[in-house]
């Protein structure tokens, strides 16, 4: 399976980005995919997750500004990201969770600018 994240870039602070995620290959829709993030020095953390049946949860810290969504008939995972901060700076990922079970992508750089 390979993942393929794209839609970062350079925001001001304030701004939105919308994060798709491509799997190819075998990989079942009712797993459940997350969004996760590392910051230059932190390890990689989840950021939100939603499962084959449309549920969703975030972490604290992106709650009521991310919005997680996937299309299953295009194999895709979209991140929406609104009232981005300088603390979202990072470098994003997707991958199945708990457990990631395909190779990390290159993932996309998100850099916001206070």
């Amino acid at each position: 399976v390979r993942l393929v994240e794209s839609g970062g870039g350079l925001v001001q602070a304030g701004g939105s980005l919308r994060l798709s995620c491509v799997a190819s290959g075998s990989i079942s829709n009712l797993y459940t995919m997350a969004w996760y993030r590392q910051a230059p020095g932190n390890q990689r953390e989840m950021v939100a997750v939603i499962n084959g049946g449309g549920g969703t949860n975030y972490v604290e810290s992106v709650k009521g500004r991310f919005t997680i969504s996937r299309d299953n008939a295009k194999a895709t995972v979209y991140l929406q990201m609104s009232s981005l901060k300088s603390e979202d700076t990072a470098m994003y990922y997707c991958n199945t969770f708990p457990a990631p079970k395909a190779d990390w992508g290159q993932g996309t750089q998100v850099t916001v600018s206070s």
